[in-house]
């Protein structure tokens, strides 16, 4: 862009929203009320133009056949004003009205032999036969030779537009001037919820973060942006919230673990000669794992929640289910059907894999390493309240795929089925620090299945509890 142009283009960008408003709404405006008023004064002065040319024309028709008839009086009756010569073949003037002059015709020979052969009214300037203003003229031939001249005064026709377009000129800056005043209301009146809801967005901060913006009364895009950003505030507010407990639970369960390595290490060097480093060393690595553990579920969980999945390709549930229940070591007995169920027994004597027909089994779009971590942590928390066994089922409905794994232990509250899925959330009859982790598992497996798109419940086995993960089928 040129500089010329860069420098205003630059400081119209710079204006007020209600200044650009106006200013456009103003120019528009004005541009259209010229080109209205150009139609209007062009349209008007045609019709009148095309109105006295009538009026010429049915008089010189009558002159015509007067003439024709020999009943042309002398002089030619006036009417209307209208100006009237019949010339006779030599070009003289035979009769007239008395407002014209008698000797010196309106329109020169050559001049009025083209406009009778045309039939087109012509325009003249009436000062040099002592006649006011412009005047439409027309020629009409008659019998014998005789010539018809009609004219009238255009005077009237031309002090009316000039009369109209002074009104136009001088009435167009007013009624811009009270369309911008109006305008600048108008958009200051409309632009008022956003100044608040600037003033209210400027008061949101750290010590305020409940605070909500000022919600307009009036059903327009401006209240739905505010409940729009409200939304967004109670979004943020749960995020913010969520991560603070996060950090805290987060702080509280490395503390343990630390705590504990601190105090072997402690008592460890206080009494080098009586210590059993390998017994010391174990518990060391037992709390460094333990503390590996929970780094890498806080980073699962980071990079889900931020909607970041490692790889999306087809997954195989029945193969995913086979190969979890061969690295736990347990026997399984498949049954390759539309319900399949892969047994897990806890049993030490268990029967071998039976070889089963080879059927088409569920497959789904998503992360292998991320589904089978589901899996896991399902079974190891089934493992840890299972009474004898643990039951794997893999099955397809409609377009959804169905993995369930089911124990047969104790089972969990119906109240608390939905709350065992928040981030280190401990029951207390059923978990301990020492057994069950640091309370991250069911939330890996929640955010995970819902990053894939499914959903995952809890619900009764009678008896034992059963976990069902939904997953949409790969198409």
């Amino acid at each position: 862009m040129p500089a010329s142009l860069a420098r205003p283009v630059t400081w119209w960008r710079r204006q007020s929203l209600r200044l650009r408003v106006t200013a456009a709404a103003t120019a528009v405006l004005a541009l259209a009320l010229a080109a209205s008023a150009y139609v209007f004064v062009a349209v008007l002065g045609e019709a009148l133009v095309r109105g006295i040319d009538d009026q010429v024309y049915q008089r010189g028709r009558e002159i015509v056949a007067l003439s024709d008839a020999n009943r042309l009086s002398d002089p030619v009756v006036s009417s209307d004003n209208t100006i009237v010569q019949v010339l006779d073949r030599e070009g003289r003037i035979v009769d007239a009205t008395p407002n014209t002059d008698r000797l010196v015709p309106l329109l020169p020979a050559a001049t009025r032999e083209a406009a009778v052969r045309t039939g087109s009214p012509l325009f003249l300037d009436g000062r040099p036969y002592a006649l006011p203003g412009p005047l439409r003229v027309r020629a009409l031939s008659a019998d014998h030779g005789v010539t018809v001249i009609v004219a009238r005064s255009f005077a009237e026709v031309e002090s009316s537009m000039v009369t109209i377009g002074h009104v136009l000129i001088a009435g167009m800056p007013l009624l811009l001037a009270l369309l911008a005043a109006v305008s600048w209301l108008v958009v200051g009146r409309t632009l008022r919820p956003i100044a608040l809801l600037r003033r209210g967005a400027a008061e949101v901060g750290a010590t305020a973060r409940s605070r909500r913006l000022p919600v307009p009364e009036a059903r327009d895009e401006v209240h739905a942006l505010a409940t729009t950003l409200n939304d967004m505030l109670g979004r943020l507010e749960e995020a913010d919230a969520r991560q603070r407990a996060l950090v805290s639970d987060a702080a509280h369960e490395l503390r343990s673990p630390l705590a504990s390595i601190r105090l072997q290490l402690e008592v460890a060097l206080s009494h080098p000669e009586g210590q059993d480093w390998t017994e010391t060393a174990e518990g060391v690595l037992e709390d460094t794992l333990r503390l590996s553990r929970l780094a890498e579920d806080l980073l699962a969980l980071a990079r889900l929640d931020e909607g970041r999945l490692g790889r999306r390709e087809p997954v195989d549930l029945v193969s995913m289910a086979r190969r979890t229940a061969e690295r736990y070591g347990l026997g399984l007995d498949l049954d390759l059907d539309l319900d399949l169920d892969l047994d897990l027994d806890l049993a030490p004597s268990v029967s071998p894999v039976v070889a089963s027909p080879v059927v088409a089994s569920p497959v789904v779009l998503g992360d292998t390493l991320d589904l089978r971590r589901v899996l896991a942590n399902l079974v190891d928390n089934a493992l840890r309240h299972a009474a004898s066994a643990v039951r794997i089922g893999v099955r397809a409905e409609g377009s959804v795929a169905e993995l369930t794994v089911t124990d047969d232990g104790p089972g969990i509250r119906p109240e608390d089925r939905e709350r065992v899925f928040d981030r280190f959330t401990r029951l207390d009859d059923a978990r301990s620090r020492d057994d069950g982790g640091a309370g991250l598992g069911l939330a890996i497996v929640r955010t995970t299945v819902e990053a894939h798109g499914g959903t995952v419940h809890l619900e009764d086995a009678s008896p034992g509890l059963r976990a069902v993960v939904r997953l949409p089928l790969a198409r």
